[in-house]
């Protein structure tokens, strides 16, 4: 295509005619549909099994460490996954009594993991010298092997 024919267009660019398009599927949920224990589900990448489609069959089997960050970061993961839901599903009930009570799980842990070890962002407030730069930082493999 020539320049100034683009520059009419808004400078967008075009799939040329040959290209093929691909059709996205999205599978549907119903109301209360069944759920992984959150362990599981940050491992599959959904705690829904309904939505748990492999790439090319391969499934990832590996486990988290157990460890209070991995705890923390298994938590927001099923918080994230559960608002996501609840954005299309906002009536189901169980679903919202489970968001609760995760971020409920979720605020004690990460209060308890920052009085033992310091903030885990900027916008947790603290008090003493500024510590957000002593190691390790909380998105360090090292220290995800805590015990």
């Amino acid at each position: 295509m020539k320049r100034h024919q683009m520059e009419r267009r808004g400078g967008n660019g075009h799939l040329p005619a040959c290209a093929p398009l691909a059709n996205p599927y999205v599978p549907f949920q119903n109301e209360d549909p069944p759920m992984y224990e959150a362990r599981k589900g940050i491992i599959r990448g959904t705690i829904y099994p309904g939505l748990d489609l492999p790439f090319m069959g391969m499934v990832n089997r590996k486990e988290l460490n157990t460890t209070p960050k991995t705890e923390l970061q298994t938590l927001a993961f099923a918080i994230n996954e559960l608002a996501l839901y609840l954005d299309t599903h906002r009536n189901d009930i169980q679903a919202l009594k489970m968001y609760r009570t995760y971020q409920q799980i979720y605020h004690k842990c990460m209060e308890e993991y920052q009085r033992k070890h310091g903030p885990l962002n900027h916008r947790t407030p603290s008090e003493g010298e500024y510590r957000w730069l002593d190691d390790p930082w909380p998105w360090e493999y090292c220290a995800n092997k805590e015990v």
